[in-house]
């Protein structure tokens, strides 16, 4: 299969941090889905409280991404992960217990600084590892990524018939488990550039990596491609309940869930290969995040066939309200499956091979704010176009950032601030094109 002989041929390390991604993404995902009904329905409490415990797992990630970062470059890759994924555990062993708020806050601080920790020092192990197969290393990355996210609630969803305690405890052992197999079988691994823990202060290389003009402009275009991706967990699954009803719009934003995570699982390798055949990485990122803009035309094109209120569908009138949305997400898929391994790669390349880790976990943490405000601006714009009897707004909207998004990359390219180089096809290359070859079978911020 495609996606083994990928994996395999890489070196030990990469496929330890691939399959920790895969193990990360299966624990947080067998949780994370069902905690917001467990403390609303479970413990009882308000709404402005589920939400606060949920925000502040996020905000303590999101808003922690570069000081881990900043941590991975300075202290080791392996001590970052070990910690997050130590973190990750205590985390959500605690809240398999805890029931006041001041615990529960505790505990999703807990499990989200654990995620600013691990993920920035994850990738730019990937990246240091692989070397020049970074590209190909990224895509492999993706499919266990969302192997993760496709695997974890269907386990949590049959766990969660025992208990969600049960659930929590599960999930608390698989990061326990990730904890030791990386203590015991990874390498240590150090920044390449001689940069030894304190040989540089933190602000200076908070400001080397600031001051990197071409990466700063590359993080602010890409930030339009997380708004349009975060649409899975938003506007998309607001469709299927719009068209649907609630009560099997809960079943189709299923439905639109598990399909990016299959898309992304079977297309990832050969849309790599083919993308790198053909375009210079910056291109490929920008085309990925152009087809990611074009990915809500069919909403666009057929808003006008649904209204806010619609009775509830079933059979083949659901499945014919929900096409649009199907094929939205599927080509919001594609296109972030275009871009994601050269963006990482870029990311590397922009960053000159110092401080990768900082630059991803500043990157990380702008993406996050970019998603914060992305959503919040979503759902005003969802809210004004049912009022103003144009559903098609908030499409149209996202399109546009989606384009706006595109068109900033282009700029880059053309005044040579990304890599726009010929791919070359050279050994790498080859490996991946024959690996990835046509007629075989097919085989994607961990939050």
């Amino acid at each position: 299969m495609r996606t083994v002989a990928q994996f395999r041929s890489f070196d030990r390390p990469v496929q330890l941090l691939v399959i920790n991604q895969f193990g990360i993404n299966l624990g947080f995902y067998m949780l994370m889905p069902y905690l917001a009904n467990h403390l609303a329905g479970g413990l009882g409490l308000a709404a402005w409280t589920v939400g606060l415990v949920l925000g502040v797992r996020t905000l303590s990630q999101q808003g922690l991404f570069l000081l881990g970062g900043t941590l991975a470059d300075r202290l080791g890759y392996k001590p970052m992960i070990i910690a997050g994924c130590a973190l990750r555990a205590a985390g959500f062993g605690l809240l398999a217990v805890v029931e006041t708020l001041p615990a529960l806050l505790v505990a999703s601080m807990a499990t989200g600084l654990a995620g600013a920790l691990f993920n920035p020092a994850v990738r730019a192990y990937v990246a240091a590892e692989s070397g020049e197969r970074r590209v190909e290393a990224f895509a492999v990355f993706n499919v266990f990524y969302q192997a993760g996210v496709l695997i974890g609630p269907l386990v949590g969803l049959a766990l969660i018939t025992f208990d969600f305690p049960v659930v929590c405890l599960v999930a608390a052992v698989i990061f326990a488990t990730l904890t030791v197999l990386q203590w015991r079988s990874l390498p240590a691994r150090r920044p390449e550039d001689g940069q030894a823990p304190g040989a540089r202060g933190v602000l200076a290389g908070w400001r080397e990596v600031i001051g990197n003009r071409p990466f700063l402009l590359f993080s602010l275009a890409m930030i339009s491609s997380y708004v349009l991706s975060a649409q899975i967990y938003l506007a998309l699954p607001l469709q299927a309940w719009r068209v649907l009803g609630r009560d099997s719009g809960d079943v189709g934003s299923g439905v639109l869930f598990a399909v990016s995570a299959v898309v992304a699982i079977i297309g990832q390798l050969r849309l790599t290969a083919w993308a790198r055949r053909r375009w210079s990485p910056g291109r490929s990122v920008a085309l990925g995040v152009a087809l990611m803009s074009g990915s809500f035309l069919p909403l666009i094109l057929t808003a006008h066939l649904t209204s806010a209120g619609a009775a509830p569908v079933t059979g083949g009138q659901a499945v014919l309200a929900l096409a649009p949305a199907l094929l939205a997400t599927t080509l919001l898929t594609l296109g972030t499956a275009i871009a994601y391994p050269f963006e990482m790669d870029t990311i590397v390349t922009l960053a000159r091979g110092r401080l990768v880790a900082t630059h991803y976990g500043f990157y990380n943490t702008l993406s996050g704010i970019g998603i914060t405000l992305g959503n919040l601006a979503t759902g005003v714009v969802w809210d004004l176009g049912l009022a103003w009897g144009w559903p098609a707004l908030v499409w149209i909207a996202l399109a546009a950032t989606g384009a706006v998004g595109a068109g900033a990359l282009a700029l880059l390219i053309r005044r040579g601030l990304l890599p726009a180089n010929t791919p070359c096809l050279d050994s790498t290359v080859s490996m991946a094109t024959a690996t990835v070859s046509p007629g075989k079978d097919d085989q994607p911020d961990d939050q």
